[in-house]
């Protein structure tokens, strides 16, 4: 924990970072070691068998636990309480940066579309139609236990909180947005009511195109929006003139330029996004999701140059 604090920290300096995001944390108790049940697959303390791909980097997700049922869920009215351990990393950095940086704190639960805590992401979405009161009970369940971790974010200091359930796809949302409107947008505007209650900002991430379901995500009173990718038809000028008032655009620069290059490209992306997006206010130059394995050190330096040289207008 104490190489993550000190890492962290001097990462932001040495990237010159305006922003933190930093994740809740491990809780602090004795692990075992996984039960491995192939290469990259294991069992976890609780029996639940996770898979890891190597080409993909960073991402382990669980197996789909379709026999699942409505009792098979957590109790929604049952207490939980965040472990203090899991603000350690937050704590230090508020402590180290709170005074000169923006920091977000990232929840360790989202809770609106919560397939992986469940019966995984199709057996999910056909529950929308064979067993909407599974799908609305598990909601209620993880986004009460979300709302815990936002709470106590804002209270070890952070300045904003970060959910990061993805809606949708490259093609589109992976529900059409009545049934959005119906299951997720609930808990989105619950999340966004007890942050602002709180006296902090509400960043939703959600990649993919989203142009489907965005007047919800407005309407559910979001402060920012993280995760546009410009590639995909994600235009921040016409982001910007349809939504410029009402969120702060986290985006720009396609992590695929970021990998591939070249750094005139990444440059290119954050003239265009700087020069349609930054009048008046509400962006931050971001990638469209995070820094992906693979990423070039020269790339990345020269958005950064970029973003100094052309964000002074």
């Amino acid at each position: 924990m104490a190489d993550y604090q000190r890492t962290q920290v001097e990462l932001v300096h040495a990237l010159e970072w305006e922003y933190v995001r930093v994740p809740t944390m491990p809780v602090a108790k004795e692990y075992h070691w996984p039960r491995m049940t192939g290469t990259y697959s294991w069992l976890d303390d609780q029996g639940y068998e996770y898979h890891y791909s190597p080409e993909v980097g960073n991402i382990a997700t669980r197996v789909d636990a379709t026999e699942m049922t409505i009792d098979d869920l957590p109790d929604p009215n049952a207490p939980f309480r965040v472990d203090p351990s899991e603000l350690d990393a937050i704590r230090h950095v508020v402590k180290e940066l709170g005074e000169t940086h923006f920091i977000i704190g990232r929840s360790a639960i989202d809770g609106t579309f919560p397939f992986q805590e469940t019966v995984g992401i199709q057996e999910f979405l056909i529950r929308m139609i064979t067993d909407p009161e599974f799908v609305h009970r598990a909601i209620d369940v993880y986004v009460t236990r979300s709302i815990a971790y936002l709470e106590a974010m804002l209270d070890a200091g952070c300045d904003a909180v970060m959910t990061t359930d993805d809606y949708s796809g490259n093609m589109g949302p992976f529900m059409g947005p009545q049934r959005f409107r119906e299951f997720i947008l609930p808990g989105i505007v619950r999340q966004a009511e007890a942050v602002h209650k709180r006296g902090g900002y509400f960043i939703k991430h959600t990649d993919g195109n989203t142009w489907p379901i965005l007047d919800a995500l407005v309407e559910a009173k979001i402060d920012g929006w993280h995760g546009i990718q410009p590639r995909i038809g994600m235009d921040l000028g016409k982001l910007k003139e349809r939504y410029g008032d009402k969120l702060c655009f986290f985006g720009g620069i396609n992590c695929e330029t970021l990998i591939d290059g070249p750094a005139e490209k990444a440059r290119e992306e954050v003239r265009y996004a700087i020069q349609h997006a930054a009048p008046g206010g509400g962006l931050v130059i971001a990638t469209g999701n995070v820094l992906q394995p693979g990423t070039s050190l020269t790339n990345y330096l020269a958005a950064r140059q970029a973003t100094r040289e052309y964000g002074t207008y």
